[in-house]
C-alpha cells in the first residue's frame, strides 16, 4: 500500500530539491556571504519527507490541476520548512536534526538565527516568482494563505514555550490538541492542502473550508506520531535524538497520560525530573521518565489516539474525494493518511 506513497514522496523530493538548488544562491565574491551561502543550502538539503510539498501537489492533482503550476508554492512550503526547524532547534535546545547535528551547535546560535532569517526571505521570494506563472490575483491568495501560516506557527510555538517557562503541568489533552493544530497542523496539513486546490482554480469555498478539519485531524496525528516516534524510533532511521521532547521537558500526549495515571508521589518526582533544564537532567532521569510512560501503557494511548485522528481525517477526506476528478492522486492521499501513522521516520 505504501510504495505508491513512497514514489511519490520520492519523486516530489527530486523535483523540490532540483528547485531549490538552481534557487538558492551558490557562490559570492565575499567570503562571508559565500559561507551563508552554504549555511543556506544546508537544512533544504538534509534528507526528508517532503511532506508538504507532497499534500500540496497532491491536492492540487485531485482537482484537477497541474503541478508545474505548484512549483513555487510547494518550494516555498519546504523553505519555510527548513528556516523554522533551524529557529525550532534553537528554541527546544535540540542536537540532531535529520540525522546530523544541529546548525546551531555547528556554528553557534547567533549564525543560525541569521540562515534561518535569510531562507525566511527566500521563502517569500520564492512565492512571489507565482506572478508570472499563476497571475497577480492567485498569487495573493497563496501569499494570504502563508500569512495564515505564519501566525498560526508562532502563536502555536508561544503556548508551547509559556508551557515550559512557566512549568505548568496541568496541561490537558483539549489544550495540547489546540497547540497541535496551531504548531503543526497548519503548516503540515491544512495549508499545504488549501494552497492546492486553490493552485487547481477548480475548487469551491465550501470543498476548500473542509480541508481545514481534514489538515486538523491529519496533522494532530502527524504531531502524535512524531512525539511517540521520539521514544520509541531507532538512532538510525528516526534522525533525532532518541528521548529528546524528555530531556527538552516537552508536554506530549504521552506525558499527560503519564500524569493523569501515577500515584501522587510518581507525579512528584516526574515533576522535579521534567522541571529540571535539559544540560542538568541525567541520562538515567531520562530513562526513569520514559520507563514510567512504558509502565503506564502511556505511549500505546497515544498510538491509539493518533490512529483515532487519523481515521477521522480518513472519513472528511471520504466526503469531498467523492466529487473530485484526480483518481490516482486520490489514492495516493489516501494511503498517505495512513503511512502519516505507519511511518518510522
Amino acid at each position: 500500500m505504501f510504495s505508491s506513497v513512497f514514489e511519490y514522496l520520492n519523486e516530489t523530493k527530486k523535483q523540490i530539491d532540483a528547485h531549490i538548488s538552481d534557487f538558492l544562491p551558490t557562490a559570492h565574491g565575499n567570503p562571508e556571504i559565500d559561507f551563508l551561502y552554504r549555511l543556506m543550502r544546508d537544512y533544504p538539503m538534509r534528507p526528508g519527507k517532503r511532506l508538504r510539498p507532497a499534500l500540496c501537489f497532491l491536492t492540487c492533482e485531485m482537482f484537477g490541476g497541474k503541478t508545474q503550476d505548484a512549483i513555487h508554492t510547494a518550494t516555498a512550503l519546504e523553505l519555510l520548512q527548513s528556516w523554522l526547524l533551524i529557529h525550532d532547534d534553537i528554541e527546544d535546545e535540540s542536537i540532531l536534526r535529520r540525522g546530523e547535528p544541529c546548525l546551531h551547535h555547528q556554528h553557534g546560535v547567533p549564525v543560525a538565527i541569521n540562515v534561518g532569517d535569510a531562507l525566511h526571505c527566500k521563502m517569500w521570494e520564492m512565492l512571489n516568482q507565482n506572478v508570472s506563472l499563476l497571475g497577480y490575483e492567485l498569487s495573493f491568495q497563496i501569499l494570504s494563505e502563508f500569512i495564515q501560516l505564519s501566525n498560526r506557527v508562532v502563536e502555536g510555538q508561544h503556548i508551547e514555550l509559556s508551557w515550559m517557562r512557566e512549568k505548568r503541568w496541568d496541561v490537558s489533552e483539549e489544550d495540547y490538541w489546540m497547540m497541535c493544530v496551531q504548531k503543526t497542523a497548519w503548516y503540515t496539513c491544512i495549508t499545504p492542502c488549501r494552497l492546492g486546490a486553490l493552485i487547481s482554480s477548480t475548487v469551491k469555498p465550501d470543498q476548500l473550508a473542509q480541508f481545514v478539519q481534514i489538515g486538523s485531524d491529519l496533522g494532530v496525528a502527524f504531531q502524535i506520531q512524531d512525539d511517540v516516534l521520539n521514544l520509541i524510533g531507532e538512532e538510525g532511521t528516526y534522525g533525532k535524538e532518541i528521548a529528546g521532547d524528555i530531556s527538552e521537558g516537552k508536554r506530549t500526549l504521552m506525558l499527560i497520560h503519564l500524569f493523569r495515571s501515577c500515584t501522587q508521589n510518581e507525579s512528584a518526582i516526574l515533576k522535579k525530573i521534567m522541571s529540571k533544564p535539559r544540560k542538568e537532567k541525567t541520562e538515567v532521569e531520562v530513562y526513569d521518565v520514559l520507563n514510567l510512560m512504558k509502565e503506564y501503557n502511556s505511549i500505546q494511548y497515544a498510538e491509539q489516539k493518533s490512529k483515532q485522528f487519523a481515521k477521522k481525517a480518513s472519513d472528511g477526506f471520504d466526503q469531498v474525494a467523492s466529487a473530485l476528478p484526480g483518481e490516482p492522486a486520490k489514492q495516493v492521499f489516501k494511503n498517505l493518511i495512513d503511512f502519516v501513522i505507519e511511518r518510522q521516520y
